[in-house]
């Protein structure tokens, strides 16, 4: 395993811990969470893009986003938008951010039929590099494996590593 791969297990059937280092300053780091100008770079796989990104980044505050594929190699999934809603419960600056994950709609509104997720970002210097740990817990080990069918360990390797390369773009 390379030094900059992605590291998952699971806890109690329903928490997903990732792991991954960044050869970048935790400050940066952080920073690649907060503002939306960095988020349309790499937030999302491989092929999709960030058309819409309202970031109110304060404990309280929401980050409403759509991402769009916009890859037509990726066949029935061209064109497809995907959107959410996340709000900010807790934020330590460039040490930690939580927050809840959830699917919605257009408009903001949340979508009750899918599963959604308390998330903690913590950020470790690792003297000028960044250990990144995101532990997401979901309600039960039933709502973690529906994500975990529709790809989401592929998903966020590929996020992780569209921020590397744009890491290195602005370093």
């Amino acid at each position: 395993m390379g030094i900059n791969e992605l590291k998952s297990r699971v806890e109690n059937d329903q928490v997903l811990v990732l792991e991954r280092n960044f050869d970048a300053p935790r400050d940066l780091v952080f920073k690649m969470f907060k503002e939306p100008e960095h988020l349309k770079h790499w937030w999302g796989p491989n092929g999709w893009e960030l058309p819409v990104c309202h970031v109110d980044f304060r404990p309280g505050g929401t980050w409403h986003f759509c991402m769009k594929c916009m890859d037509q190699g990726q066949g029935e999934y061209y064109g497809m938008e995907s959107w959410g809603k996340v709000v900010y419960k807790n934020i330590i600056e460039p040490e930690m951010i939580t927050y809840t994950d959830y699917f919605s709609d257009a408009d903001g509104n949340i979508d009750e039929a899918m599963p959604s997720s308390e998330i903690t970002l913590e950020f470790i210097d690792m003297d000028g590099k960044t250990k990144l740990i995101n532990r997401t817990e979901y309600e039960s080990a039933v709502a973690l494996n529906k994500v975990m069918d529709m790809g989401m360990l592929q998903g966020i390797t590929e996020t992780w590593n569209r921020l590397e390369e744009y890491l290195k773009v602005v370093k």
